[in-house]
């Protein structure tokens, strides 16, 4: 398959449009969109994991360049922060993508539920983390932390994959001391390079459908600039409900994974 339409229904095509918008717009606002366009993306016929993951990626880089440009206008988001740890990210990214292709993300799934449930819990408690952007780090130390959080969540987006807006935005909230909307302005401009990072790896193998993932970058164009201009309009409280939604419903999901590749037994 080059372009992914050979055999599809145009039932399945809507399914992935629309998977693809309702994705760009929650990615927009917290991240975790892949919890909707990866699984839209298997059911193209004759799809492989592989091919899945590449042409997903290809579609969210759409989105997360649209948003990101969308916060810029609106936010002004610090550049001398978010740009180096993109950088670091996309390297990142691409180290995780190699790994992803000789180890199976199943080993690291449960670590990313207990530390999904450690965020869930540590938002819930805490209602005003977010509100305002108070920095935890002067000077060097500032752009030292950034660079680590965008090298560890950058590996992660590459070797896995669901829920790297999110985790982006509640280190830069947690770690770092940005209000909830100043973080998923940065996080969509290091998102989009993770997205990159991954693509990096992912082209030379031929793995990418680009009719599906053209099309999918138009619906998560879409959403992810209605996204970036709903969460600007509402603000970081709205962000944060949103961001435990999300959280749960990755928790769920990778919880779920987790128990059939290593409890459930066969059928």
């Amino acid at each position: 398959m080059i372009s992914g339409f050979e055999s599809i229904q145009l039932t399945t095509i809507i399914l992935i449009v629309v998977a693809g918008f309702a994705a760009g717009w929650v990615d927009a606002v917290v991240g975790g969109g892949g919890l909707l366009q990866l699984p839209a993306m298997l059911l193209v016929p004759g799809i492989t994991p592989v091919q899945a993951l590449a042409t997903n990626k290809m579609g969210s880089i759409f989105g997360t360049a649209t948003s990101a440009v969308t916060y810029y206008g609106r936010v002004k988001p610090d550049l001398r922060t978010a740009v180096p740890m993109a950088v670091i990210a996309l390297a990142g990214s691409f180290a995780g993508a190699v790994l992803a292709a000789t180890l199976p993300a199943s080993v690291f799934k449960p670590i990313i539920v207990v530390a999904l449930v450690v965020v869930a819990l540590f938002t819930a408690l805490k209602p005003n983390v977010g509100d305002l952007t108070v920095l935890r780090h002067d000077g060097r130390t500032h752009y030292v932390v950034a660079c680590m959080i965008g090298a560890v969540i950058g590996f992660y987006d590459g070797l896995i994959g669901p829920g790297t807006g999110s985790f982006l935005i509640i280190a830069l909230v947690s770690a770092m001391g940005y209000a909830f909307l100043e973080a998923s302005a940065k996080a969509k401009i290091v998102n989009m390079a993770t997205n990159a990072g991954a693509l990096l790896f992912f082209l030379p193998h031929g793995s990418i459908l680009w009719g599906v993932g053209l099309l999918l970058g138009l619906a998560n164009m879409a959403g992810g600039y209605l996204g970036a201009r709903t969460a600007v309009k509402q603000g970081s409280r709205f962000i944060r409900v949103v961001f435990l939604l999300v959280v749960g419903a990755l928790i769920i999901k990778l919880g779920v994974d987790v128990w059939q590749e290593n409890f459930a037994g066969p059928a």
